[in-house]
């Protein structure tokens, strides 16, 4: 499953923004909202990285996952390869301070 970068979720905000259709993105949270009941990408903060469908958020970035695919790098200060720990949850309650990151999925998928 690819999900979008940076440059191309900007550009498809800059394509809402200048497109004469209204499509109800007027403000960052309603690219979150056009991603519920998806597969999304969210990076967490300590090296957590989540998979999952989106089944609710709020203004906190407070969210609801279903399904999810918990990816943890952990660094040894004796080794220098991270060790990857993976994990999966039926459903999962994500505080949203600790989100850094949330990729909707790509158009095409």
């Amino acid at each position: 499953m690819r999900h979008a970068t940076l440059v191309e979720i900007g550009r498809f905000y800059k394509e809402m923004a200048d497109s004469s259709v209204n499509t109800g993105v007027s403000e960052p949270l309603d690219l979150i909202r056009l991603s519920l009941d998806e597969q999304v990408y969210v990076k967490l903060r300590g090296g957590r990285e989540l998979r999952g469908r989106l089944h609710a958020y709020d203004s906190h970035c407070n969210m609801v996952m279903g399904n999810v695919e918990e990816t943890v790098y952990i660094i040894d200060e004796d080794s220098e390869t991270p060790r990857t720990i993976k994990k999966r949850s039926e459903m999962l309650f994500v505080r949203g301070d600790s989100v850094i990151l949330i990729s909707p999925p790509t158009r095409d998928e």
